[in-house]
């Protein structure tokens, strides 16, 4: 049985990679932070087939032991402070999990368990304002904190790969959301707050800037690539763009997700200058060529279908918040 460790796994990669992992039989190691609440939602219904451990990234004494004890076959390294705007207010803690937590990571399994295959979560905005369509070859230009960690931790993990002969792989993910993404996200901000107006819930979304240009794909979807990745002869290692290769603005999100439920969002969103980033990027487009050649994976979920899952599960949970009344029957029909 192949043995995983994914960091970050009660996260929304985190907890798709696990049900993935699991199918295909792995025994699936988990590293939770110690919290005084519960923080596992997104892996109840798969917690008792799970091996959970307490630990983090910024600490590696932890990592070591727990990759000494375990000997893992893969390491799936998704644990991050990964909100582009808290990090311009925490940036030292971002740094801290994002960046030198990687280094940590890196360090327990080459003196532990220097054979096992490990992923990394770089992201798209290490691009930053770099010109699109953005590819493995396109300079990193990091316009935020966050984005600045994980170039560090892009490049380290290349120098460990060069250095160490350890097979260590960049997965450098566009935008990728699902029902189970952070509610304070912009996608999952928009389409909760579009079901609770139209049950009479809420009765305004502020948001900052709406002309920003994104590539949005679909979570679930995303993970496979992660393991794919893993998969390669090792004569083949290389970084992969995962993207779907389309940009969409964030006011085609709000048509979207508002369309859904028979509203006009220009009449219930507000901007609100404290949602501005002190340093904006503008488009983020993936080019995901190599990951079809090389890995065979391709982007399925179109943008329209995304927003309307996610619209779905929102839809359902303001349902049952609201009491299964429907809300409020002058702007939306449940039946």
């Amino acid at each position: 049985m192949q043995k995983a460790i994914v960091t970050g796994i009660t996260g929304q990669d985190g907890s798709y990679l696990a049900e993935l992992l699991l199918a295909k039989g792995y025994e699936v190691h988990g590293i939770i932070r110690r919290s005084s609440s519960f923080n596992t939602a997104r892996i109840e219904h798969i917690f008792d087939r799970l091996k959970l451990h307490y630990g983090d990234l910024t600490d590696g004494s932890s990592l070591g032991s727990l990759f000494s004890s375990v000997k893992p076959d893969e390491i799936y390294n998704l644990g991050a402070q990964s909100h582009v705007k808290v990090s311009f207010e925490t940036p030292e803690y971002t740094a801290n999990t994002s960046a030198m937590g990687t280094l940590r990571l890196l360090e327990a399994a080459r003196a532990n368990c220097p054979e096992a295959r490990i992923y990394n979560a770089s992201s798209s905005e290490q691009f930053g304002s770099s010109p699109a369509p953005q590819n493995e070859d396109t300079v990193f230009h990091p316009r935020s904190p966050y984005a600045v960690s994980k170039v560090f931790a892009h490049n380290l993990c290349v120098n460990y790969r060069e250095a160490y002969d350890m097979y260590v792989c960049n997965g450098i993910l566009f935008n990728h959301e699902s029902p189970r993404r952070g509610e304070t996200f912009v996608t999952r901000k928009i389409t909760k707050a579009a079901s609770r107006i139209a049950t009479g819930l809420q009765k305004e979304l502020a948001l900052g800037n709406l002309d920003a240009k994104r590539d949005w794909g679909y979570a679930q979807e995303y993970v496979g690539a992660m393991w794919l990745m893993l998969q390669q002869p090792k004569s083949l290692l290389r970084d992969y763009v995962i993207a779907t290769g389309e940009t969409h603005t964030i006011r085609e999100f709000l048509d979207i997700a508002f369309d859904v439920v028979g509203l006009d969002w220009k009449k219930y969103v507000v901007q609100d200058p404290k949602y501005y980033r002190p340093s904006e990027v503008d488009v983020l487009k993936g080019d995901p060529s190599r990951a079809s050649q090389q890995l065979g994976w391709r982007a399925q979920t179109r943008f329209k279908t995304l927003v309307e899952i996610m619209m779905d599960s929102d839809l359902a949970a303001a349902r049952a918040e609201r009491g299964g009344n429907g809300g409020n029957d002058t702007t939306w029909d449940w039946q």
